[in-house]
């Protein structure tokens, strides 16, 4: 493979890793900042060409072949400085697993997991700034920005598309997180079996509702402690919808702490006058069969501190 400089094209060899994409897909992973009309307009053009003949989007990549890219500005290049200076320590620190197939960052609240949305960077850009040489790197599922814990990266795309495999089938995967409810919850387990519907406000803002049109969602609710106002539970989740555990414990009416988009205003402002600055939910534990070895794989995250020191406040 040709290493790219600023004014020229790139000769990218195929490896089996790549093999099977579509070549507007492997584009989007290598020219990260390029708007998509942009990365059409190329194929259109002919400047993107395999083998040294022009290729249409949906062509899909053979080990061997070789892809001529041509010289583009990304965003990402002017911003690469950011994430590796803001992101480096704690990204380092963050990983909690790593192996040939994947890594597992436990995310820290207040990170996003990839850029977009009038975030910059995150998480998926600073891994790839800090391992400029790593050949693929991608996200096997998504935890909110204001969500801390366990994070899945991929470092192969068979090892992505097993885990994606592995994700899709509601039983294959454990996934646990710890929430503080808002109020004393006087049920000690309860499985919410609720379908979820997404929908846009006219602000643009994205909102998830309990809808019998929705889709299905089931999220299993068990008491951990109760306190004086609130509630410790282990939230295990067997589908994967937006904003799952959020919506549920609100349906419940005991909506998690600081939660400022399901939550209820009063209880959001005492959990504040009492110290805490953050919503309150932690994916806490991953469990599944490794891709690769068949072996059964189970990695946990304790509470981030700001998490469990405020919890050492409280009283029963």
């Amino acid at each position: 493979m040709n290493e790219p400089s600023d004014n020229k094209p790139r000769l990218i060899e195929i490896d089996a890793e790549s093999a099977g994409q579509r070549v507007d897909n492997f584009l989007f992973t290598r020219l990260k900042g390029v708007p998509k009309s942009h990365v059409y307009r190329i194929l259109r053009t002919g400047e993107v060409r395999i083998n040294g003949g022009r290729c249409q989007a949906p062509r899909k990549l053979e080990e061997g072949d070789v892809v001529r890219v041509p010289p583009v500005r990304t965003a990402q290049r002017e911003e690469t400085s950011a994430p590796v200076g803001l992101l480096r320590g704690r990204l380092e620190s963050a990983i909690a697993y790593e192996d040939d197939d994947f890594l597992v960052i436990d995310k820290p609240a207040g990170m996003a997991v990839h850029g977009g949305s009038g975030v910059s960077y995150g998480v998926i850009e600073g891994l790839r700034a800090l391992r400029p040489r790593a050949k693929f790197l991608e996200l096997v599922h998504r935890l909110d920005r204001d969500t801390s814990g366990l994070l899945l990266v991929a470092k192969k795309r068979s090892a992505l598309n097993a885990l994606h495999a592995l994700f899709r089938d509601d039983h294959a995967v454990r996934k646990v997180y710890v929430a503080l409810l808002a109020g004393v919850w006087a049920r000690k387990q309860l499985s919410v079996d609720a379908p979820l519907k997404k929908n846009v406000l006219q602000s643009g803002e994205r909102i998830v509702k309990v809808a019998r049109d929705g889709k299905p969602a089931l999220t299993e609710f068990r008491r951990l402690r109760k306190y004086a106002t609130a509630t410790l539970v282990e939230a295990r989740l067997y589908t994967g919808r937006t904003h799952q555990i959020r919506v549920h414990a609100q349906s419940m009416g005991h909506p998690i702490a600081c939660d400022e988009r399901y939550g209820e205003d009063a209880a959001n402002q005492a959990f504040r006058r009492s110290g805490l600055r953050r919503l309150f939910l932690h994916a806490a534990e991953l469990s599944f069969i490794h891709p690769r070895t068949g072996q059964p794989f189970t990695i946990k995250a304790p509470l981030a501190a700001e998490l469990q020191n405020y919890l050492d406040t409280l009283t029963a």
